[in-house]
């Protein structure tokens, strides 16, 4: 199917408009929008770039063909986590010759003119597209939070589009940006579940897991939770969403700003289908999360999304001043590490055994011990992806049950939380 590209589109696709970079890049969006189906292209606003972390040489050359192009991002583009942490370069355990090239790809980055966030919650580094702003951004848990929480548009953009969308400016016209294809076709009812449980920050990943499992790609509305969640809760529950499923639009009935009401979330007409979930399913789904048994854990993880400075300030006030038995890896952006310098709890919760990871997380890269352990967590995203990418085995928790596990060296449980 061709696609109708305006006379701008034309002419940056021809070599008449822009440098060879930008045609390069025009290239890229438009095949893909001929692919994709799509008639045509949107104007979009930012992007949040997936690409800068490290899969294989190509990304890296591929960017550096674009910067050798002269290429420049149009729109404002934050960086998503690299596979470096590039405020402690030693920490990652990348082969040399990877590490060159891991870093090499960041540096494109910036050279085209990306904001250096290194962060997969640019949400909580200023990136915040307004209701209905078209934009174009990478990271599942990043993509979910934008539409849901938000109200931006944008599909699920992958590596090479990414760039290429910030390049051009320009995004295919397919999918959820646009209105028809964003109302929801599935119900998820939790009003009959505990209020207790649904006020429990534990509630949220958990909710997500059976979300995206539930879901798939399908975009679906829940009705039941409290109107005013955390955004650090919201951020788990996306999270977790897009992890165990391919979620990139959930409608959560008064709260997301497109769901005031449940029948607007729908588009006006009835569900295709609704699941009322209870609390057996829900602890069904806690416990899918954990493939270790309780007992010995050799390390916590915890930022996945990254930490926001008032998540790590609650573990601080969780550990009451008592020291870990195993290290407590706290995966952040570096905007978050500055927010903890201006108060000096980064130097407290470091002095309690806290390893900090900037620029990059533990599941994406080697720096946990490479003799495969047990890793306790509170993100459902971690323990969806811990096993396959780090060799270790998850054991989920609440965020006191994971200090209190660090702090004695095994798992330890407040069965109050569930109950």
């Amino acid at each position: 199917m061709p696609v109708d590209l305006t006379d701008y589109e034309k002419s940056m696709l021809a070599g008449a408009v822009g440098t060879d970079g930008d045609r390069m890049a025009m290239e890229v969006v438009a095949q893909s929008a001929r692919m994709l189906g799509a008639k045509g292209l949107v104007e979009i606003q930012s992007s949040h770039i997936d690409g800068c972390l490290y899969h294989g040489d190509s990304g890296a050359l591929y960017c550096e063909k674009l910067v050798e192009g002269g290429a420049r991002v149009r729109v404002p583009a934050t960086t998503n986590v690299g596979a470096l942490n590039l405020l402690n370069p030693d920490q990652c355990r990348l082969p040399p010759d990877q590490r060159k090239m891991a870093f090499r790809l960041m540096v494109a980055h910036e050279r085209m003119g990306c904001t250096p966030s290194w962060t997969c919650a640019p949400y909580q580094a200023g990136a915040r597209p307004a209701l209905g702003t078209q934009v174009a951004w990478g990271e599942s848990n990043a993509v979910a939070f934008a539409n849901t929480v938000l109200g931006a548009r944008t599909n699920r953009y992958g590596d090479f589009l990414d760039i290429a969308c910030a390049i051009s400016g320009r995004a295919p016209r397919y999918g959820l940006h646009r209105s028809r294809n964003r109302h929801a076709k599935l119900v998820l009812d939790v009003t009959g579940l505990p209020q207790a449980l649904r006020a429990q920050s534990a509630f949220y990943p958990v909710l997500g897991a059976i979300i995206g499992r539930l879901a798939g790609e399908t975009v679906c509305a829940v009705t039941g939770l409290a109107p005013g969640a955390a955004e650090d809760d919201l951020k788990a529950l996306c999270a977790a969403a897009a992890a165990t499923g391919a979620v990139a639009l959930l409608h959560l009935v008064g709260i997301t700003p497109e769901a005031p009401d449940l029948q607007t979330a729908l588009g006006g007409q009835p569900p295709e289908e609704t699941i009322v979930l209870t609390r057996d399913m829900l602890i069904d789904a806690r416990d899918g999360l954990s493939l270790a048994a309780d007992g010995p854990i050799d390390s916590v993880a915890l930022g996945s999304p990254h930490f926001s400075a008032e998540e790590c300030r609650a573990v601080l006030a969780l550990a009451g001043g008592h020291r870990f038995l195993v290290p407590v890896y706290i995966c952040l952006g570096r905007h978050t590490v500055s927010a903890l310098e201006q108060d000096g709890t980064d130097r407290a919760l470091r002095e309690l055994g806290v390893v900090f990871v900037a620029d990059t997380c533990v599941v994406v890269t080697p720096i946990l011990p490479d003799t495969p352990g047990v890793m306790m967590t509170n993100s459902a995203k971690f323990a969806h992806y811990a096993t396959g990418n780090t060799g270790h085995l998850p054991v989920f928790g609440t965020l006191g049950e994971c200090v209190a596990s660090a702090q004695a060296g095994r798992v330890v449980r407040d069965k109050a939380v569930w109950a």
